[in-house]
């Protein structure tokens, strides 16, 4: 078994994804929605946002290697099953 193999299990990586959003929050955590809707406007705070958003997403695909999951054809099958039991145009207190 290679190193990397060893240590690149699914638990750690979900909970490196886990370590890794949770510092992408961090950026935002007191800022107001209009604060953090201007975030990429100010040179250091866009490269810490770009670099969280990239841990986040190597992690991510990473589980999604190890675990077998297509993660494209994943989001477009959600977003259908989402569709279906939120359809547009429905309040909340109609949905099922």
């Amino acid at each position: 078994m290679c190193i990397r193999d060893r240590y690149h299990t699914p638990k750690n990586l979900a909970a490196a994804l886990s370590v890794e959003a949770s510092e992408l929050l961090e950026i935002f955590q007191w800022l107001t929605p209009e604060e953090s809707a201007r975030v990429m406007e100010d040179p250091g705070t866009a490269h810490r946002v770009t670099d969280e958003v990239a841990d986040v997403l190597a992690y991510l695909l990473q589980l999604c290697e190890v675990l077998g999951v297509d993660p494209l054809p994943a989001l477009a099958a959600k977003i259908d099953r989402n569709e279906h039991r939120f359809p547009a145009g429905r309040s909340r207190r109609e949905s099922p």
